[in-house]
């Protein structure tokens, strides 16, 4: 753990990173980032990826280096899980109004202990101005155990709508009708779609971003085509990692993570700024199972 914090500090500082950036004008680019926690829990040595105060302090770290405005984040506990990543002195947090899912199956590997509660929210710097909206609650399909998506505005002269999400997994491509996973994504589209389109006929830019669990970078992606219909034409999306590989894991080459917005959002895009986070050490030190991704947008 010293020698993994050791090489973090250090390419910190090669790369001119001090730390949570300062207060944004009004007229700067906001970073936002998606970044999955991997089973974040509250207390030490408790959950599918148990933690000790050195690993948390080094997600931190991370946090402080990935340098972003706003956070959208997955796989978190509660709200006191996610202040030990995103101190409450630089970020507000912001979760999901779902009530805890029922204790989960056993964690993989890990006979005894039982997935516990996942929710979405996002962290957002402290000056970033803000408001929330209801959350989609009907993106969990009825299921106690599926993630409803946060919903919050960001911004000032071009405000951002935001929607954090976390889908069903296991229907990562294809759609295979004996899958019992695929009929329950393909499920949560049309309630994706219903809000995108809403956001579009109200002339909102939007930016739908999360763990999607699903290839949709992929040619011909039959998710991606069933949200990105074209009509109304303002909800036309684009992928902002699209042509780029992944990185994170070398088993996994193809994004499952996404940035995701909509005609009046992609105007704001500043040109060549996404990026995949990398944790600068070997793949079995990695302190989450999914590195973080990030875009500029002018605000």
């Amino acid at each position: 753990m010293q020698r993994l914090l050791a090489a973090l500090a250090a390419t910190a500082l090669l790369s001119g990173c001090t730390g949570i950036p300062p207060a944004a004008s009004d007229r700067s680019p906001l970073k936002i980032a998606s970044w999955n926690l991997e089973h974040l829990a509250e207390r030490d040595g408790e959950g599918c990826r148990p933690r000790e105060e050195g690993d948390y302090a080094l997600l931190r770290r991370h946090a402080d280096a990935l340098g972003a405005d706003v956070i959208a984040f997955q796989e978190v506990e509660s709200r006191a899980a996610a202040e030990r990543v995103f101190s409450p002195d630089r970020y507000e947090v912001v979760m999901s109004s779902r009530p805890a899912s029922p204790r989960g199956p056993e964690c993989r590997g890990l006979p005894g202990r039982h997935i516990q509660n996942q929710a979405v929210g996002f962290a957002i710097r402290k000056g970033v101005p803000w408001s929330r909206h209801e959350d989609l609650s009907a993106l969990a399909l009825g299921n106690p155990n599926l993630r409803w998506g946060v919903d919050v505005t960001v911004g000032r002269e071009r405000p951002l709508r935001l929607l954090a999400v976390h889908l069903k997994s296991g229907c990562n491509s294809g759609r295979a009708p004996t899958d019992p996973d695929c009929p329950v994504l393909f499920g949560q589209a049309p309630v994706l779609e219903t809000w995108i389109d809403d956001r579009a006929n109200a002339g909102e830019a939007f930016v739908v971003l999360g763990d999607w669990n699903r290839r949709m970078a992929s040619r011909g992606d039959a998710f991606f085509q069933a949200l990105n219909d074209g009509e109304p034409a303002a909800a036309s999306l684009t992928l902002t990692g699209a042509g780029r590989s992944a990185g994170c894991k070398a088993r996994y080459r193809e994004f499952i993570d996404f940035i995701v917005v909509g005609v009046e959002a992609a105007e704001g895009v500043v040109p060549g700024s996404f990026e995949e986070y990398a944790y600068a050490s070997p793949e079995a030190e990695h302190p989450s199972d999914h590195c973080p991704i990030s875009v500029r947008m002018l605000n």
